[in-house]
């Protein structure tokens, strides 16, 4: 059921992206420093990153995760035009690899949340199917890599929609207008 749900985010997520106008492609995501272009360019590597990519990557970020992967999402940005990252997503939006150390409901959750770290602040609406954002939610939960459990150690998990809770869960800030951003800088490619 995963790959079925992740197909159909990768290419809803290339659908939006290619909808955007060039001025929308170059704004800001909700991941801080992070634009459109950077953020499709980030969404490309799931299925294109290998073992020795995170090795050489780590190492020249000097041990920090999100410094290699904003260094890589930039290189690809800068590498491939707005087409060829789109076409990138469509072409392994049915494929199963995944990075090193993720869960295979990993990529998922990248598309989810990113899905919305691009439209939000462009005034778009992109709907969270709820099924999919359940399952993503049980996952962030229990998961130590996306910080969920310490982002509401103090705070208990609030009663929200799975959608809105994933995007809190992942460090999001939710916000009726102005502030809709990242509110850890941990976690951009998260």
């Amino acid at each position: 059921m995963i790959m079925k749900w992740l197909e159909a985010e990768r290419l809803g997520v290339a659908d939006l992206l290619e909808d955007l106008t060039d001025d929308e492609w170059q704004r800001e995501t909700l991941c801080a420093g992070w634009t459109v272009q950077v953020m499709a360019a980030h969404l490309t590597t799931s299925t294109r990153t290998g073992w020795g990519d995170v090795l050489t990557g780590i190492v020249r970020a000097r041990f920090d995760w999100e410094r290699m992967e904003d260094l890589k999402a930039r290189a690809i940005a800068a590498r491939f035009t707005r087409s060829e990252l789109i076409a990138q997503i469509r072409a392994t939006a049915a494929s199963p690899k995944r990075a090193p150390m993720a869960a295979p409901i990993d990529p998922l959750v990248d598309f989810l949340v990113h899905g919305q770290d691009v439209a939000r602040p462009l005034g778009r609406v992109r709907e969270m199917p709820p099924e999919p954002a359940r399952a993503a939610l049980e996952h962030v939960l229990k998961s130590p890599f996306w910080g969920a459990r310490k982002r509401f150690r103090d705070t208990g998990i609030p009663d929200l929609p799975a959608p809105e809770l994933l995007l809190l869960a992942t460090g999001r800030k939710l916000s009726t207008g102005g502030d809709n951003t990242v509110d850890d800088s941990n976690t951009r490619s998260k």
